[in-house]
This record gives C-alpha cells, sequence and structure tokens, in this order.
C-alpha cells in the first residue's frame, strides 16, 4: 500500500521550527512518508512543492502570529496551481478563537498547541482513507444526580414548566432515571438505588449536581475505537447498555479537564 505523502512547511518569516521537525516525525513514526520545506515559504513556493512532490496533505506550522494570512494564502495558492483537492491542515500557537475563520478559508483542520501529534496522524489517515467520523449530532442528556426523584420533580415540572417523559430502572447501573424534555435535548435524572451505584458515590463525594453530559453519536463502536487509537483515557472501552435501550460509554474526567462525558447510541425504545 502506498505511504501516506505529507508536506510540512514553515510559511512567511517565522525563523522557530522545532514544533514542526517534532511533528515529521511523528508522522514518520505513523509510516507516512515526509518532505519538509524548511523555513519562510512562500505560498506559491509550497502549493509548487507540494505538486512536484505528488503530496496527499500539506501541513502548516505558525509560530509568529501571522496564520491568519499565511494558511489561507497557501490553500489560495494550491487553487491557481490547479491542486485544490490537496487538503491543507495547520497547528502552532492559534488562538481558539481564528479557528472558524482559518476552516472557514479552506484549512481542513487547526490542531492547536498542545494537540497530541497521535491526534494529527489518525486525522489524515481517517482523512485519506475518507473515515472522518461526523462530530456529535447533539447533547442527548445532561444528567443530574439526586438523592430523590421525587422530591425534586416539583421544581422542574411547576418552576420550570417541563414535562415528565418517563421514569425507568437501569438495573445494571443500580440507578433510577426520570426523562424531562427541554428543547432538542433532556434533562435525566438520576437516584441511587443502591450503595453500590456510581450515582450514590457521585452524590456523596460531591452531593447533588450536574453529573455528566451525553453526547448523541451515531456509530460508538467506531468513535470508540478512534479515541483508544488516540490514547484517550476511557471509563469504557467497549459500549454498554443504557436507559431506553441505548448503547453508552463515558469518557474518563480526566480526559476533559474534569467533565465527564458519555457517549449515547440511541437504540429502539420499546
Amino acid at each position: 500500500m502506498k505511504p501516506i505523502r505529507v508536506l510540512i512547511a514553515k510559511p512567511g518569516l517565522d525563523g522557530h521550527d522545532r514544533g514542526a521537525l517534532i511533528i515529521a516525525q511523528a508522522l514518520r513514526d505513523h509510516g507516512m512518508e515526509v518532505i519538509y520545506t524548511g523555513l519562510r515559504q512562500s505560498a506559491i513556493q509550497i502549493a509548487r512543492a507540494a505538486i512536484q512532490e505528488d503530496v496527499d496533505v500539506v501541513g502548516l506550522s505558525s509560530l509568529s502570529g501571522a496564520h491568519k494570512s499565511l494558511f489561507p494564502k497557501v490553500v489560495e495558492a494550491l487553487a491557481e496551481e490547479g491542486a485544490a483537492d490537496i487538503p491543507v491542515i495547520g497547528g502552532g500557537v492559534i488562538p481558539a478563537e481564528d479557528i472558524p475563520y482559518l476552516e472557514e478559508k479552506g484549512v481542513n483542520k487547526i490542531f492547536t498547541s498542545g494537540s497530541p501529534t497521535d491526534a494529527i496522524a489518525i486525522y489524515i489517515k481517517q482523512m485519506m482513507e475518507k473515515e472522518i467520523i461526523a462530530e456529535p449530532k447533539k447533547v442527548a442528556h445532561i444528567g443530574i444526580a439526586v438523592e430523590s426523584i421525587e422530591a425534586v420533580i416539583p421544581f422542574y415540572q411547576n418552576i420550570l414548566g417541563l414535562e415528565l417523559e418517563a421514569v425507568e430502572r437501569v438495573e445494571a447501573e443500580q440507578v433510577r432515571v426520570a426523562f424531562l424534555r427541554i428543547g432538542e435535548t433532556k434533562f435525566e435524572l438520576l437516584e441511587p438505588l443502591s450503595e453500590e451505584s456510581a450515582i450514590q458515590s457521585f452524590l456523596t463525594k460531591k452531593g447533588e449536581g450536574v453529573h455528566h453530559i451525553a453526547l448523541e453519536v451515531d456509530d460508538i463502536h467506531t468513535r470508540l475505537k478512534q479515541y483508544k487509537d488516540q490514547g484517550i483515557r476511557m471509563i469504557n472501552e467497549e459500549p454498554k447498555l443504557g436507559a431506553r435501550n441505548s448503547q453508552i460509554a463515558f469518557l474518563h474526567p480526566k480526559a476533559a479537564n474534569g467533565v465527564l462525558f458519555e457517549l449515547c447510541q440511541q437504540g429502539e425504545e420499546e
């Protein structure tokens, strides 16, 4: 199988390339062929090098703060040279507020400072294999740990004006669950059924409050494999049965700065 060829380039007057060299070596470790163009390259030089080297992807690195000007110029130069089909990714010291602008200008993906090199390599492989996983569809629900569903329901129904959809027991998790719809998502009230329940442990340590945020996904198995390949810490490496016949899995809160995220693939309700 032909290895993926990646051009790593430093556009503009940025004179620091340690980050670019680290990325180049990481991609080589993943079996890719990497061409590094060196420092202080113009947009047209980068575009022509990409074409001459017959690369699959162009990776741009910038630490100078000029990325909003330089990255779009490379995208434009590729288009002018008849190579608009070569995807461009970027990285470096890039403020979060600049990401939407750069993606709007044609940069496929931005990896900010601190992004794992494995994540960059996996993204490139998925892009080449056309296996980019779609973003989560929506917030499926917000899980809230409570001592007693009956005790808190009046607030949600009478004060917030929400409708109670259903209450069910999930014996496998030793939890009783109440669903209240709010717009396109739901509140999920979680009451422990025993001392062995993870919700009881949460209540003992932190008291009542937000327990987790659930993201609805289409293919939970593929997404979990992606996270595992990226080295993301997980509580569940395989999905398990959740409420309403859904398949669920939790990421470890240390993977998300203390936030507990649940992945949820909806099942057919009985």
